[in-house]
């Protein structure tokens, strides 16, 4: 069985430390633990500390936003990951953003996960694709390709380790959520792209999230699909009580 993760991924939010404090306690106070889901936050670098001690004895894990490569060096700006996993469970990796934002291609993001496996930390590797290229008919061709070349090198008795993220870049903080049918349609891909390049059990026991627009009004239609296994939640993971829905919605399916 497929356990169910449910990550807030806060980006740079919110703007102070003690707003960081007071959103993270509201939602391990509020968090009762399931079985049947796995709750993550993901908050700024400089607050993963004392979240991480906040969340010491509560159902809630710690994930990093981003994780280097390379072990150290002169990467001005950056965090060792060997430090971050000494605080975090999981860490996003592939993210929109960081593609877009900081040029991150998939061949850098491959070395990222295999680094990130390597320190023992879950990597929620995001792909997803563009307004222009689902209009274009090349949504199924790059979700592929973002696959195959970042994944295509780790070794298959490590592939369940990883969690997959659709996150459709249309969606990102757009408010408008792809279809509960089409996100299905797209992770039945991922799993089909995942068997070629591991084998069937392991791609079906691997967790594909969805995210994009996800709110505690559409939850329950995402989480109620076949192959849709949790949720990658931007915005409303900055809201503990939207957060905690959401939690809800795919603990009761």
């Amino acid at each position: 069985m497929r356990v169910p993760i449910v990550a807030g991924n806060w980006k740079m939010n919110p703007s102070t430390l003690d707003e960081s404090y007071a959103l993270a306690h509201e939602i391990v106070s509020q968090d009762t633990g399931n079985s049947n889901t796995i709750s993550v936050i993901c908050p700024p670098f400089p607050t993963l500390k004392t979240v991480k001690e906040l969340c010491q004895n509560s159902y809630v894990k710690i994930g990093a936003q981003n994780l280097h490569a390379e072990s150290s060096g002169a990467f001005t700006g950056e965090t060792p990951p060997e430090m971050i996993a000494e605080l975090c469970d999981y860490v996003i990796l592939g993210h929109s953003e960081r593609r877009q934002l900081f040029a991150e291609d998939d061949k850098f993001i491959g070395a990222k996960v295999s680094k990130s496996l390597e320190l023992g930390i879950s990597p929620i590797f995001c792909v997803g694709e563009t307004l222009e290229q689902r209009d274009s008919d090349l949504a199924y061709s790059v979700i592929e390709a973002q696959i195959k070349s970042s994944l295509s090198a780790i070794p298959t008795n490590k592939m369940q380790q990883i969690i997959v993220a659709y996150e459709p870049i249309w969606a990102i903080g757009t408010g408008k959520a792809a279809t509960p049918e089409i996100a299905q349609q797209m992770i039945a891909h991922i799993r089909d792209c995942l068997k070629s390049i591991s084998n069937d059990f392991t791609a079906s026991q691997i967790r594909i999230l969805y995210g994009g627009s996800v709110n505690a009004a559409n939850a329950e239609s995402i989480a109620s699909q076949e192959d849709i296994d949790g949720a990658l939640v931007g915005g409303a993971s900055l809201k503990a009580e939207e957060f905690l829905n959401i939690i809800k919605a795919f603990s009761s399916i």
